[in-house]
């Protein structure tokens, strides 16, 4: 028994601590989230509306060509343009990331949000 739990205790238990403080934003997002749909998504126009809001809210830190700025990433990688869905990058909008220092930009209305994921997804 003692075997056990001293198992459950160096092992398992340091896991599952390791999972709940995951960075990875991807993970955390639910599903009706992940699946919501982007009004602007064929909207040429949200693109440059899109691109006006970046460089107002988000250039700073991502770079003026999205390509990253010191520690802060890239937006152009493949995990942003291919595995995230258009829910998933409104989601990380909504409610940031804090222990990776990404804010939450959920004062900015909801059609400004979906424009800069249209820009953000149009930059593959």
């Amino acid at each position: 028994m003692k075997r056990i739990l001293s198992l459950v205790f160096f092992c398992v238990l340091p896991a599952l601590c390791l999972f709940a403080g995951s960075s990875d934003w991807l993970a955390h997002v639910p599903a009706r989230d992940r699946q919501k749909s982007n009004p602007y998504h064929d909207r040429p126009e949200a693109v440059a509306a899109g691109r006006l809001l970046f460089s107002e809210h988000c250039a700073q830190c991502h770079g003026d060509d999205a390509s990253g700025k010191g520690k802060k990433p890239s937006v152009r990688t493949e995990r942003v343009q291919s595995v995230a869905t258009e829910g998933d990058l409104h989601w990380l909008l909504v409610n940031g990331n804090i222990r990776r220092g990404m804010p939450s930009w959920s004062k900015l209305p909801d059609q400004q949000l979906w424009q800069l994921v249209r820009y953000l997804k149009s930059l593959h």
